[in-house]
């Protein structure tokens, strides 16, 4: 590195950005475009660490689960071309689910820009609907400008991710570095008074409200305060797809979730509630069972929407009460008032935990052979361990059994990405290695992304994949069997020895054909360090929780 005195490199500023913005841990996959910047990192592990993966879609997804937990955005830097459009699958990811995200895209020079020069893409084109800003930083003094406020943007209103372009040759160029840059911090902002006074009179009012809390950005403080706020209130709370880990699902007041596929109960109860509170959930086609169990553009239900950016209320749905706020700071101001009517919701409460009880109970669906690998995990895991899980049938029954209990105990895409699982798990063990780590994959899911493995090892993470494996992709063959009966075409799989491929990269492997070898596998897995893999095989004519192809 060689700079003119009183300047610096514009590669050594950017990584100077990130330190500043507290940022720890970077993932990636290295590339000639942006070189300088992989040279500016050398000598710095104490810190940035940079975790090397083996696709840029694994990078983003590690990217984005690291967020999830640490509250702060993920950081994924990328070659151009090949790299940009491997890593658009976890910028997809991040945008569905709200996820703070800030990716860098090695860019050709600036003076090859607009001749399709190789692994030319004009970024702003490709990434315009799924990032909530993308940019090229064409000036290298204006790098702080570019990602101070990239950092500001994913993490305001609704959180989210940016792309920001590096000309290859602008990394080169020294610069006289401004003033230290300020850390973007999360902006918090309150309720409407006046709405708050009308929420209440609302709650007064009711004789079966119901709350669904969900999407991205809640912290421990809001979690604690949505908790208190139901017990408080006595109201009963489910959540959205894939956010079963806002409330601790013991809890008396925690109720089930609104998941892939209708829950009968809770069908129901959206059917008969007269208050709909919904806390940070888009209110998505999953959640409202393709936009059936709310009625566009207006429901049938007095419905609270509450939501940190003001474009999504009244979207779909027009709210009878909205509040442009986030969720932390919605939660603690309901969670301090005084009992309103609890005594009132108490039979409503009462009828919806014992639903979900009977629901979650794995002797609920007669004859399940897999049912009692998932209540063995929801029997042995601490509370605080992480489960990740991409896309696929198998999915159905970890959402179903197993009890999450301690924020940031669910990583898993609103997107229905397949893949997602293993970086996900990586992601989760580089940012908490003394939690237990799970990826919970099928064979069609894990086989997306299994090149990670190799990540997993390499930088020595502590985790356990459970692959369940029934050769097939056993969710869009259900639909083709309910669509076109007897009609396979597409859908079978080839599958490698999972256990054989796992221990060629190091990694200890396990092949469980019962629940007792399960209960074994599991138990050494869990007492040995380093990457383990667990496969679990699955009847192909099993297709969700007690139904069969027959």
């Amino acid at each position: 590195m060689t700079s003119r005195p009183n300047t610096v490199r514009a590669a050594d500023h950017l990584v100077d950005q990130l330190v500043a913005q507290g940022i720890d841990t970077a993932f990636g996959v290295p590339g000639e475009s942006y070189l300088p910047v992989l040279d500016a990192l050398h000598g710095r592990d104490d810190q940035i660490r940079f975790v090397t993966c083996r696709q840029e879609g694994g990078a983003t997804m590690a990217a984005d689960a690291y967020a999830r937990l640490s509250g702060r955005p993920g950081v994924c830097f990328v070659t151009r071309g090949p790299g940009a459009t491997n890593a658009s699958a976890g910028v997809h990811v991040a945008f569905q689910d709200s996820t703070p995200l800030v990716l860098f895209i090695g860019q050709v020079a600036r003076n090859m820009v607009e001749r399709e020069a190789f692994q030319e893409i004009d970024y702003r084109r490709m990434f315009g609907q799924m990032a909530k800003w993308v940019a090229e930083i064409d000036d290298a003094s204006r790098l702080q400008e570019y990602i101070s406020r990239a950092f500001r943007t994913a993490l305001s209103g609704r959180p989210g991710p940016v792309v920001l372009s590096l000309p290859e040759d602008m990394l080169y160029d020294d610069l006289s570095p401004p003033k230290p840059a300020a850390r973007a911090e999360t902006p918090r902002f309150g309720p409407d008074l006046q709405a708050l006074d009308d929420l209440k009179d609302k709650i007064a009012a009711a004789q079966s409200p119901l709350v669904i809390a969900g999407g991205g950005g809640w912290t421990s403080q809001g979690i604690n305060a949505l908790r208190s706020f139901a017990e408080t209130q006595g109201l009963p709370v489910a959540v959205s797809l894939r956010s079963q880990g806002v409330m601790n699902n013991d809890h008396p007041n925690y109720v089930g979730h609104f998941g892939i596929g209708s829950t009968p109960y809770l069908a129901q109860a959206l059917k008969t509630t007269d208050l709909l509170i919904a806390i940070g959930p888009r209110l998505g086609e999953m959640t409202t069972g393709g936009y059936t169990l709310l009625t566009p553009p207006v429901p049938d239900v007095d419905l609270v929407h509450v939501f940190p950016q003001a474009e999504e209320l009244g979207r779909v749905f027009e709210p009878t009460l909205s509040f442009v706020a986030d969720t932390e700071t919605f939660c603690q101001s309901v969670a301090a008032w005084e009992p309103i009517a609890p005594e009132r919701f108490a039979a409503t409460l009462s009828t919806l935990r014992a639903d979900y009880e009977t629901f979650n109970n794995p002797t609920s669906v007669d004859g399940d052979p897999l049912a009692p690998f998932f209540a063995r995990l929801a029997s042995n895991l601490p509370d605080d361990a992480i489960l990740c899980n991409g896309a696929g049938n198998y999915a159905a029954w970890l959402h179903r059994f197993y009890r999450y209990r301690a924020p940031g105990s669910q990583l898993a895409p609103t997107s229905g990405s397949m893949g997602y699982g293993l970086p996900a798990a990586i992601g989760a063990a580089t940012f908490a290695p003394n939690r237990e780590v799970f990826a919970i994959a099928g064979d069609g899911c894990l086989m997306m992304t299994c090149q990670e493995l190799a990540t997993a090892v390499h930088h020595k993470l502590n985790l356990t994949v459970i692959v369940i494996n029934n050769s097939r992709y056993g969710t869009i063959r259900a639909h083709q069997e309910r669509e076109f009966p007897n009609r396979i075409s597409g859908t079978d799989l080839t599958n490698p020895d999972f256990c054989a491929f796992a221990k060629s990269f190091g990694a200890e492997a396990y092949r469980t054909p019962d629940i007792d070898a399960f209960k074994d596998a599991l138990s050494d897995a869990r007492g040995r360090p380093g990457v383990k893999l667990i496969e679990v095989p699955m009847d192909p004519k099993l297709l969700s929780p007690g139904k069969w192809l027959s």
